[in-house]
């Protein structure tokens, strides 16, 4: 056991166009992350086939398009992603977007891009 945060995070990696992530927890049965993107920046519609995910906003306002429908969400509040659903995050405001992401289990090798 020990104690993590985005500044002592287990590991940091970055993805999509300059969004930076820190990994909190990594085990099969929970990942945690905290991830940051800058303003404009978005990520490919996919789906997960085993985990659900819930994202809690830190900072920002986030837009996610799961289902084919939008949903905005704010500091403070969280969204909550079932599997098979196909979303993605955005953040079309000019501030960057902080959030933590819970998944249960791991994404490891259940990420499907919509292509």
């Amino acid at each position: 056991m020990q104690t993590v945060s985005k500044y002592q995070p287990l590991a940091h990696y970055q993805w999509g166009n300059s969004c930076d992530g820190w990994i909190l927890v990594d085990a099969e049965t929970l990942s945690v992350k905290q991830e940051k993107m800058p303003p404009l920046a978005s990520e490919a519609l996919h789906y997960h086939k085993k985990a659900q995910q819930f994202f809690y906003i830190l900072s920002g306002t986030a837009t996610f398009e799961a289902d084919n429908k939008i949903y905005t969400v704010r500091r403070g509040e969280g969204f909550h992603i079932l599997p098979g659903i196909i979303h993605r995050v955005c953040n079309y405001a000019a501030e960057p977007l902080e959030f933590l992401l819970s998944s249960q289990p791991s994404t490891n090798n259940d990420r499907y891009n919509i292509i």
